[in-house]
């Protein structure tokens, strides 16, 4: 994971088309709760739980998503009364978002624009910052760290998801999420671009964040159910504070 690059240098080129593509392809589906998005939909109410022990009400907090995708979290958490901005380079995904805005009354004002673009435009504007399920499909996560930090407010809350890289990982995330179980498309992740906690801690801490929180997400397939817990493994959360 580099942590050196600035995000001057990388705001411009810090995508992945491949993945943007990806994610373009899929956007029709975001909102069937059976379809390849169907695990988003399943940790919806986990992520937004943690968000909100950590942080505590978002009634009256400014929030926002970065890699909002077709807005899932974003509604949920203006749902839970938060004015919730989301941020996504996939325009047909914002366009999914936007579309089930409409249908569902939720207002979230969704833009087109990278995470680094924003922070020079809108430093320190945001009460809390959350970027779940997105570090591992970007050319530079770090860059995306400092740009999360920039955003926050002093004493505001960054949270970050992501999955581990280990052998583990590999085996769950990617054998038996995408090949065995089929939860996934194939070749939704790439196990090089995954990213152990002491890395995005080290990024965390370079971009003047201060580590909170981590908790690790299991799943259970015999039941099929996702739950929070100390085991950071494969998926896990970092909750975090800008110190100044």
């Amino acid at each position: 994971m580099n942590t050196t690059a600035t995000s001057s240098s990388s705001s411009k080129h810090n995508v992945d088309q491949a993945e943007l593509d990806k994610f373009s392809a899929l956007a029709s589906r975001w909102w069937d709760p059976e379809s390849e998005f169907k695990p988003l939909h399943a940790i919806n109410p986990l992520r937004l739980g943690w968000i909100q022990d950590q942080a505590g009400p978002l009634s009256g907090k400014t929030v926002l998503d970065v890699g909002c995708g077709g807005g899932i979290l974003a509604e949920s958490m203006a749902q839970a009364g938060a004015q919730v901005t989301g941020i996504d380079l996939a325009e047909k995904s914002l366009k999914v978002a936007k579309l089930h805005g409409l249908e569902s009354g939720v207002p979230v004002d969704y833009q087109a624009i990278s995470a680094e673009d924003l922070a020079s435009r809108q430093p320190a504007r945001y009460d809390v910052v959350t970027c779940m399920e997105m570090l591992e499909h970007v050319p530079d996560p770090a860059s995306i760290v400092r740009a999360c930090a920039t955003l926050v407010k002093p004493g505001g809350w960054v949270f970050f998801s992501t999955l581990n890289r280990n052998p583990k990982s590999f085996l769950f995330a990617i054998v038996g999420a995408e090949y065995v179980l089929r939860m996934l498309p194939k070749g939704t992740h790439s196990y090089e671009n995954f990213i152990k906690p002491s890395e995005l801690a080290a990024a965390a801490r370079q971009a003047g964040l201060a580590l909170v929180q981590m908790a690790g997400m299991e799943y259970n397939p015999i039941i099929d159910l996702y739950k929070l817990s100390g085991d950071t493994s494969v998926n896990y959360l970092m909750a975090s504070r800008r110190e100044n």
